[in-house]
């Protein structure tokens, strides 16, 4: 390892439209480097369909297959370039280097005011995120006459890794309100920009509503042990459920203990695997991915406790199971409740161990109720601890209206499974 080109991350686009494209990236590695990778494929919308990662510690080569959605349109140098960002520099990759955790990082106060439209919100999610905002808390509302009050609780990821083109406050508001007007043309009335106060920008994780809590977290269905092989050879452990089976075997090498998933393929499959070890401080040295003849993706991870050890207890590969099967069975949770005459769209994501939300939620969720042309009245998100995690709460008050009536059972059905479909599809 570390022979390389002109380019530390290269991008080849696939042929005709069902063809892959290829993602090759080849630098100095750290820790989480992979999970960074996956994490930015997910943000871009992309499925994983092949992937080779290798690393020995020092440095890391990685190869992803992707495919779009259909018909969606990809800003493929935009992502060669966040993907570049993430890559630490040749002339430290000896030193280990870390996320900034999210909540030491300046929380910034964005207010947009509109005329309200079908599909705002979505358009106005994905502006932020060209201009390299990530948005961690949102409250929206819509007055009587049809205005639309947005305040977006952001930071600002050019105060992380991209100070060559950092802007003071001042430059960076001007820089976000014209790209807003722009955009919204004349339904834009203006927009601030500023430091959130500490009372209202505070990132931390409150209690959530028992009522909140009860709508969302119902019972989810628990895998089943399907085989425990304690035998000399080593132990094997595997755990199935429903469309998901991890298996983790320490047969297969003399130093790596091996962690097998194989489930339906989805977008962010790779980053809900990765993101997993990563908060249960496992090491990945070499992870496939493969497409397998029935569709299904097959994810091979050899991978190491902290300090270079196998993971040998039976228990500890027992809980490792329940944990991915978990994490990649039911990422997230999506329900249509009733809050008097309203109905109200919940969607529940967990937050990394660093203090990051699951990318494109907020993006994905606006932009299946723009498909069905569902107009949202309120929306709030916010960080709530249930149990022994974080979550990211997102609550959408919709529109009820004659010709699509929110309470109907089949509607409820068709925007539940509308809105899965856009996030895991």
């Amino acid at each position: 390892m570390g022979a390389f080109g002109t380019e530390i991350v290269n991008v080849r686009r696939g042929h005709h439209q069902d063809d892959p494209s290829e993602l090759t990236i080849n630098c100095p590695d750290k820790v989480g480097l992979g999970c960074d990778f996956a994490r930015i494929v997910f943000e871009f919308g992309l499925k994983v369909v092949k992937g080779d990662l290798s690393t020995d510690g020092r440095w890391c080569f990685v190869v992803l297959w992707v495919l779009p959605r259909a018909n969606q349109l990809v800003q493929w140098s935009l992502l060669k370039t966040r993907i570049e960002e993430v890559c630490p520099s040749i002339g430290v990759q000896f030193v280990p280097t870390l996320i900034p955790p999210v909540l030491s990082r300046k929380v910034l106060l964005l207010q947009v005011w509109s005329l309200d439209r079908t599909g705002l919100l979505n358009d106005v999610v994905q502006k932020l995120w060209e201009l390299e905002l990530t948005i961690h808390k949102v409250k929206v509302s819509t007055s009587p006459d049809n205005k639309s009050i947005n305040l977006f609780f952001v930071t600002d990821n050019r105060d992380t890794w991209d100070h060559r083109y950092k802007l003071p406050l001042k430059k960076r508001a001007e820089e976000v309100g014209d790209q807003l007007k722009e955009l919204l043309g004349s339904s834009f009335s203006h927009s601030e920009f500023s430091e959130a106060s500490p009372g209202i920008g505070d990132l931390t994780c409150a209690p959530l509503a028992p009522m909140v809590a009860n709508d969302v977290f119902a019972a989810v269905p628990a895998p089943t042990e399907t085989e425990m092989d304690r035998s000399q050879g080593g132990p094997h452990t595997s755990l199935g459920g429903e469309e998901t089976v991890v298996t983790v075997d320490n047969s297969i090498s003399p130093v790596h203990t091996l962690l097998q998933v194989t489930c339906k393929n989805r977008k962010g499959l790779v980053y809900d695997c990765l993101r997993t070890l990563r908060d249960v401080n496992l090491q990945v040295a070499h992870g496939r991915v493969a497409t397998l003849e029935n569709g299904s993706s097959e994810i091979n991870i050899f991978l190491l406790r902290a300090g270079g050890r196998k993971i040998m207890d039976v228990e500890e590969q027992r809980r490792l199971c329940q944990c991915m099967h978990a994490e990649v069975q039911h990422p997230l949770r999506v329900v249509v409740v009733s809050r008097g005459p309203d109905t109200e769209l919940l969607v529940a994501t967990p937050i990394e161990f660093c203090g990051r939300g699951r990318p494109r939620v907020l993006y994905d969720v606006t932009l299946a109720l723009r498909e069905l042309n569902i107009c949202i009245f309120k929306a709030d998100i916010g960080r709530h601890a249930v149990a022994d995690r974080q979550w990211e709460i997102y609550r959408f008050l919709l529109v009820d209206r004659p010709e699509l009536s929110l309470t109907s059972s089949r509607i409820r059905s068709l925007l539940t499974e509308r809105v899965q479909y856009i996030l895991m599809g």
